[in-house]
């Protein structure tokens, strides 16, 4: 048959079904391939048709499942499972059949069905090999945990983000995992939802060989003949699935998982932790209790947001499609937000040039990449190249050869349009121009320029390097096909756009402010600023108001309240003098370790104890926020629902469990959360006044 050893595995596999004979045998169905070489070995090739990744589907396990018959009936030396995707092996489950899905008794059903194709696939007595290149995840790792032997590439990641979708994993994984690997390394993989790479999954014990794919097909062989060596149990881990050391282990576990997960929002880590604690050491009632655990969880209302918020982000990402033609970016202003702006352009391949008047700004920039490089970037060649590729720019000489052009100056409008006013003569046709200014509305920046059509609003939330959403925001004149590149450069560099359009402090900004002012008159009131984070937190916000007041920034908080204020002073209630005196002595956040909280030198807030929260202060807190979101719609700020909804829970984290504030209010009750801004406007003042787009929503609803 054909050698394999140095032309890679995929390839071998395709002239292995173009060149059969009458010694081969293969068969084809829609998704899988199957192919048997001279030395009676079996390929089958999962191939799902029509998507550019493979999702196993119950179609798709259903075919297995008829392919299985088929091996058997071939009566092969060892079978090998592998994926014709470029990308990897497998991305998990198809989350499209969850969506929706909320009868626990039919995904019961829909369960057992699939845990009896992978357990046959477990139970043949011949060598089963699952070959893995790129990533394999969720319940594309099961099926591979189902064969006997792993062997992955070098490019290989795994692991389980089922966590990150309010689930556990579903389809052998809680009792497979575990009694291959540590089981606490097994368990603390599928608790955080982090994948690992090759390397260490093989350290881990998680596959049996890395090999580079032109070796692929030896390692294959020595899998078939038996030849290739597997790691043994350690005593350590036969230990710890003894039930005194899980029962230990576990309650570790929860208070750890408690810290970051709180059960009452995100039940899946909890509800995993205990299927190991009562059955790790009996896989048979392991099974049974994971397929009726993750039914319950599937069905619930925190695994169906979340799986909302993976919808919308894929709808984002799709908006980032397309070629933005950018290669080159020239960033104005090396500030926190300028030199965080360029250090991830260069980090994923833009050329940057980074201007600013004073060189210290620049070399403060630099070296706050260079430490952003050491931490993300792994290989000392792509720390090199980010660097090389990270230019200061003390005369502005990058203008003449961008593509785009990227303003991050102060959030004053003279400013801005001072620096427009000398880029315009020197701009390259074609060239975009941004801004990005988090509150100031486009078109008070257009005036003077040429062609309006080529501005446009490329707006970055602080930390840059962490937020995904990056606003794309568009004036009346705004080309569209600049919107276009804009969201394409965006999906270039790894971020979601949201598109919106012009207004004063756009979409979140927008949104944000009330929920932070609020806050402010709270402390206003006497309230103790930990008690107020404590009603957020406890409502599911990752940090609460004043932490988060502190983190954007006292100073650029306060400039886009005035803003607000000023268009909407109905919808923005004054700014207590005491923050204003503050900003003015410098005590503005974080940054400085000095704002509403103290930081220690860690950048972490000395918090006081928080007492129990009054029961309307969440309501308090959160409702304004909602009603600037529908206002925001009627307006047409935002397109849709789902983009608001993403928008605030990507760029501000709102309680991703509840799936966007718009969602929340559906699923809470539009009438019910009507009645409760109106009781809150009569004790609190107007600014809780329902906007009139509540009705609009309740008579589509």
């Amino acid at each position: 048959m054909i050698e394999v050893a140095e032309k890679g595995v995929r390839a071998a596999l395709a002239d292995r079904e173009r060149e059969a004979g009458p010694a081969a045998v293969q068969h084809h169905l829609t998704h899988w391939r199957l192919a048997v070489d001279e030395d009676r070995v079996a390929w089958l090739t999962l191939d799902r048709a029509g998507e550019g990744t493979n999702t196993l589907s119950a179609t798709v396990l259903a075919e297995l499942d008829a392919m299985l018959d088929r091996v058997l009936g071939l009566s092969p030396r060892a079978l090998v499972i592998r994926s014709a995707k470029k990308g990897g092996f497998a991305a998990g489950a198809d989350i499209r059949d969850f969506r929706g899905v909320t009868d626990a008794a039919e995904i019961e059903t829909r369960m057992k069905e699939a845990h009896r194709i992978t357990d046959r696939l477990a139970g043949l007595t011949f060598p089963t090999i699952a070959l893995i290149h790129g990533h394999c995840l969720g319940g594309g790792l099961e099926l591979a945990l189902a064969c006997r032997y792993r062997i992955a590439t070098p490019d290989a990641k795994l692991g389980f983000p089922e966590v990150l979708l309010g689930l556990h994993p579903g389809l052998g994984g809680t009792l497979r995992l575990p009694a291959l690997i540590d089981p606490v390394t097994a368990m603390t993989m599928m608790l955080t939802g982090k994948s690992v790479p090759a390397v260490k999954a093989k350290r881990l014990g998680l596959v049996d060989a890395v090999v580079e794919e032109r070796h692929a097909a030896a390692a294959v062989k020595a899998a078939a003949d038996g030849t290739l060596k597997r790691p043994a149990t350690s005593l350590k881990s036969r230990l710890m699935v003894l039930a005194p050391a899980r029962r230990i282990i576990a309650k570790r576990m929860r208070a750890e998982v408690e810290k970051r997960a709180p059960a009452r929002h995100y039940p899946a880590p909890q509800r995993l932790i205990d299927l190991w604690e009562q059955h790790g050491d009996d896989i048979r009632a392991m099974r049974a209790a994971e397929i009726t655990s993750f039914a319950g969880l599937l069905a619930g209302e925190t695994a169906q947001n979340l799986i909302r918020v993976y919808f919308l982000r894929e709808g984002l990402r799709a908006a980032g499609k397309g070629v933005s033609d950018i290669h080159h970016v020239h960033v104005i202003g090396a500030g926190t937000m300028g030199a965080e702006i360029a250090a991830w352009c260069a980090a994923r391949g833009k050329r940057v040039t980074l201007a600013d008047l004073n060189p210290k700004a620049l070399a403060k920039a630099i070296g706050i990449a260079t430490e952003f490089y050491d931490k993300k970037l792994h290989s000392s060649i792509d720390r090199r190249d980010a660097l090389d590729r990270l230019i200061p720019d003390f005369n502005g000489d990058g203008v003449a050869g961008a593509d785009l052009i990227i303003e991050a100056a102060a959030e004053k409008v003279e400013i801005k349009r001072k620096i427009f006013a000398d880029l315009v003569p020197r701009l390259k046709p074609g060239a975009i121009l941004a801004t990005n200014t988090s509150s100031i509305p486009l078109e008070m920046l257009r005036d003077g320029l040429p062609d309006p059509g080529q501005l446009v609003g490329i707006h970055f939330f602080n930390p840059v390097t962490k937020m995904e959403l990056v606003e794309i925001v568009a004036h009346d004149g705004t080309a569209p096909d600049v919107v276009q590149r804009a969201a394409a450069f965006c999906g270039d560099i790894g971020r979601l756009p949201a598109a919106v359009k012009s207004a004063p402090g756009f979409l979140v900004n927008r949104a944000l402010t009330p929920y932070l002012v609020e806050a402010f008159l709270l402390m206003d009131e006497g309230v103790k600023k930990e008690v107020i984070d404590r009603a957020a937190e406890e409502f599911g916000m990752p940090m609460g108001p004043v932490e988060l007041a502190d983190r954007v920034g006292l100073d650029i908080g306060l400039e886009v309240a005035r803003t607000l204020r000023e268009t909407f002073p109905g919808e923005v209630p004054d700014i207590p003098a005491w923050l204003e005196t503050k900003v003015k002595k410098g005590e503005i956040g974080r940054k400085v370790r000095r704002g509403l909280y103290d930081y220690d030198d860690k950048g972490k807030p000395r918090k006081g104890e928080a007492g129990t929260p009054p029961a309307d202060m969440a309501d308090r807190l959160i409702l304004p926020v909602l009603n600037t979101c529908v206002r925001l719609l009627r307006e047409g700020v935002a397109p849709d629902e789902e983009t608001v909804d993403a928008a605030m829970i990507f760029a501000t984290g709102f309680a991703p469990f509840r799936g966007g504030p718009l969602h929340y209010a559906r699923q809470r009750g539009i009438a019910e959360v009507e009645a409760t801004l109106h009781r809150l406007a009569a004790t609190h003042g107007a600014r809780f006044t329902p906007d009139e787009g509540w009705a609009r929503l309740r008579l589509g609803a």
